[in-house]
């Protein structure tokens, strides 16, 4: 028969305590394990997440300078298209001075002689004298039936004298001042530029 006379209640304190530094021990360690795994794992998050914005700034920056040319072009494009649009209609009004005498000529009755003609953008403006009222009238309509003419307006008319040949009384001249505006585009009438009417004014004036 034996007697075992060791501590054995001392001998498995002691074994328990070994088991639980050992465990404390391989927590710790797993423990660290894990915190420097997700510093890993965070870090490459980051610097992943750091590139991909430098990218971005980059990509961001190419397509500042590529809207800069684009506003560029378009201004450009503007200014062609303005200079093609007063291109375009100096070419369609080259003609509109030609036209212009052309149909004083041709519309101003008898009895009447002009002093001066100023044309700002479409509006002419007219001064002259006729020696009557009728004359004037007849002017207007001329001018209504004109292809190239529109709008005729009376501004003023009134009675002045007007120096004759010397050693002669002063005429009495009906002095007047008419707008008309120039029809822009194809004329009215593919006919002769204003020769009925001007035969029908020039006929009927009095």
């Amino acid at each position: 028969m034996r007697i075992n006379l060791l501590p054995h209640r001392e001998q498995k304190r002691l074994a328990r305590q070994r088991q639980f530094v050992t465990l404390v021990v391989s927590l710790a360690v797993l423990g660290a394990a894990i915190v420097a795994l997700v510093h890993v794992i965070l870090a490459a998050r980051i610097d992943n997440q750091i590139s991909r914005n430098a990218l971005l700034k980059t990509e961001i920056a190419k397509l500042d300078e590529q809207i800069k040319e684009i506003d560029k072009l378009r201004d450009q494009i503007a200014q062609v298209l303005a200079r093609k649009a007063v291109v375009e209609t100096l070419q369609s009004n080259r003609n509109e001075a030609v036209h212009l005498l052309d149909q004083l000529v041709r519309q101003l009755p008898d009895g009447i002689y002009l002093t001066s003609v100023k044309q700002l953008d479409k509006k002419v403006t007219i001064v002259g004298y006729a020696q009557s009222n009728a004359r004037v009238s007849t002017l207007m309509r001329n001018i209504e039936g004109s292809p190239w003419l529109e709008k005729p307006a009376l501004v003023e008319i009134k009675l002045v004298s007007v120096p004759a040949a010397p050693r002669t009384e002063p005429q009495r001249l009906n002095e007047f001042t008419l707008t008309f505006e120039i029809r822009r585009g194809p004329p009215a009438s593919q006919s002769p530029p204003g020769a009925p009417a001007s035969q029908a004014a020039k006929g009927g004036t009095t």
